[in-house]
């Protein structure tokens, strides 16, 4: 059995040959009585006819193929230089988000009188127990245990371990976290633990002040390890049970933890400022 493609092969061949034949034919005798010139015009013209279309049908395909093939390698070359734009945009967006942040360190390294350090947040500990963070700045830059670290919105955490070019901090969230502190308006103290998540724990605040959810709480200085003033957050949730004499306070923290990228770390705590550097 032969294929149609099989077929059309060979028809077009006969085609071609028949042709050829009677071309040749008529051009040996070109001065053939009418009759056979009229005869093979009747015979010749159909299959040129043919032939010619067929022959300009496959010159289009051709010429289609190669448009196609030329128009790929250009959408391929397109995409390439639109990937290539888009990473630059990218980068730039990242930049200019990145001069953001640092002009707004900036402003607040400008209106805080202490000694600090700026650092870049290089790592996060994974576990959902311990809730830290390591910095780029260690013991070469003077980084020591127990200074604090903050930024513009408030208290991150406390270094508490130091290596050549890295530090760890515990952040405020973390259930080993404290840190002495007041509310702002009252001036109710207590202690501020972490939570273990996204809030804190307000504890040792006493029945007797009066204390109400979006109050302000800030560091009162008296732990030796923060400054006097800088922000803790705002009270979320306040229960006061008929027994006992402390409240149960809760506390949300004003820095978001989860988009930390840079971090003032504070060379002199609270008790060197109170003795003038001593």
């Amino acid at each position: 059995m032969f294929s149609k493609r099989m077929i059309l092969v060979a028809v077009v061949i006969v085609l071609v040959a028949v042709n050829v034949i009677l071309l040749t034919i008529t051009g040996k005798h070109a001065q053939a009585p009418a009759g056979l010139g009229r005869g093979a015009m009747i015979i010749v013209s159909p299959f040129q006819k043919h032939l010619t279309a067929f022959m300009q049908s496959i010159k289009s395909v051709w010429q289609r193929y190669f448009f196609l093939v030329s128009t790929a390698e250009e959408n391929r070359q397109l995409k390439k230089k639109l990937g290539e734009s888009l990473q630059k945009l990218n980068r730039c967006s990242e930049t200019e988000l990145a001069n953001a942040r640092l002009r707004h360190l900036l402003d607040f390294d400008d209106e805080t009188p202490r000694s600090m350090i700026a650092a870049q947040v290089v790592g996060k500990d994974p576990s959902p127990w311990s809730k830290t963070i390591i910095v780029d700045k260690g013991t070469v830059n003077d980084i020591r245990q127990g200074l604090p670290v903050v930024v513009p919105e408030g208290i991150v955490g406390v270094v508490v371990e130091a290596s050549g070019h890295f530090a760890k901090v515990l952040l405020l969230i973390d259930p080993n976290s404290a840190v002495d502190a007041l509310v702002q308006k009252t001036r109710a103290r207590g202690i501020v633990k972490g939570g273990g998540a996204d809030f804190c724990i307000f504890d040792y605040v006493l029945r007797k002040h009066e204390i109400r959810v979006g109050d302000t709480v800030v560091s009162s200085g008296l732990d030796g390890v923060f400054p006097k003033g800088l922000r803790v957050g705002r009270i979320s949730e306040v229960v006061r049970s008929n027994a006992g004499i402390f409240q149960k306070v809760s506390v949300t923290p004003d820095v978001d933890f989860e988009i930390l990228e840079e971090v003032f770390v504070i060379y002199k705590p609270a008790v060197e400022m109170f003795h003038g550097g001593r």
